[in-house]
């Protein structure tokens, strides 16, 4: 699988000379003692180039044979690290460096990247998935205006802020201006419900401790209605929240029921498909600018800047939100990007 020598020039306008006389690739390859192949590529390129022309550069140490192996080998296995490459070719024959690997990759049209983070998905999460894009493909935006969104997530006290990266000189990693300060064993965090439509952002409430069903209701008590009454949601609002067994408790579903509301049909695993988590992104970034200090500083610089979030960016995700379900589909179920 290893390349051959390159010829010399005076081989090569031999070849030529040979084909101007008369003679086959065969004869000329026998005579010459050379393969037929590298005859006729010789000839193909004196023909189109009109002189013989020796390789460009150092010579590739992968022969095509080889580039093509190691191609279908990332192609079916993604995951697959250099080493293992190198291995596989030194057992065909081929002895190479991982750097002679990686440049062939990225000559290929490949880059070493982090592999993203999804949810576990099983069979009946990707059929479930696939049902909901296809059931509401074709809903108006006038359906998805009618939607409370709403979910839970961690805010870091320190979070966004731990991969800043500073200026500062050669032996200065130290300096407590080039540091950023992390919490050991917990309490560097708490925990935010929150709800949002297309017409702006709901009630935003840290939830303290353990949450179970009875502390979710209480929290939808205090916060999901007064939402829906200040963002003037009107009759026919359809709740969004996910299969966490704290949602899809009995007496949770009993008291949606009870206060008449109507909730969205939701598969599971789909963060993707809410599109409450670009607002969390939102959210993250504007508070790490704000640096908190503790974890009350944390709480009241999330709430001042969830307000703060305009509609416009609401009903901009609210009205491309046709997009995600057609990703859905095109990506046959499987996580798509948000």
């Amino acid at each position: 699988m290893a390349k051959t020598k390159e010829l010399s020039k005076d081989v090569r306008d031999k070849i030529v000379d040979l084909h101007k006389a008369g003679m086959g690739y065969k004869t000329i390859a026998k005579q010459l003692g050379e393969k037929v192949t590298t005859v006729g590529e010789i000839i193909r390129k004196w023909k189109k180039h009109k002189r013989t022309l020796p390789r460009p550069g150092a010579p590739c140490k992968i022969s095509p044979r080889g580039v093509a192996m190691i191609m279908r080998t990332v192609r079916n296995q993604p995951r697959t690290i250099r080493e293992d490459l190198v291995n596989d070719l030194k057992a065909a024959g081929t002895i190479v460096t991982k750097k002679t690997i990686g440049n062939t990759l990225r000559r290929e049209g490949l880059k070493s990247c982090s592999a993203c983070k999804v949810p576990l998905l099983k069979k009946a999460h990707i059929h479930a998935r696939l049902k909901f894009a296809n059931e509401h493909l074709n809903d108006s935006e006038d359906n998805w205006v009618k939607v409370l969104w709403s979910d839970e997530t961690k805010m870091e006290l320190f979070g966004i802020n731990s991969t800043r990266r500073v200026w500062r000189r050669r032996n200065a990693a130290y300096d407590p201006k080039n540091t950023i300060p992390t919490v050991k064993h917990g309490g560097g965090n708490i925990m935010l419900w929150g709800c949002f439509s297309a017409k702006g952002t709901g009630q935003l409430h840290r939830i303290k401790g353990t949450m179970d069903g009875a502390m979710y209701r209480q929290i939808l008590g205090e916060n999901l209605l007064p939402s829906a009454r200040a963002l003037k949601m009107g009759r026919g609002w359809v709740f969004q929240h996910d299969n966490d067994p704290k949602h899809t408790a009995k007496a949770t579903k009993e008291w949606l029921k009870k206060k008449h509301i109507k909730v969205l049909e939701w598969p599971s695993q789909s963060p993707d498909l809410n599109p409450i988590e670009n607002l969390w992104r939102e959210l993250k970034v504007r508070v790490a600018k704000r640096q908190p200090r503790n974890l009350n500083d944390l709480e009241k610089i999330c709430k001042e800047e969830w307000d703060k979030i305009p509609p416009e960016m609401c009903a901009n995700l609210v009205a491309n939100y046709k997009k995600r379900l057609t990703s859905v589909i095109a990506n046959k179920g499987f996580a798509t990007k948000y």
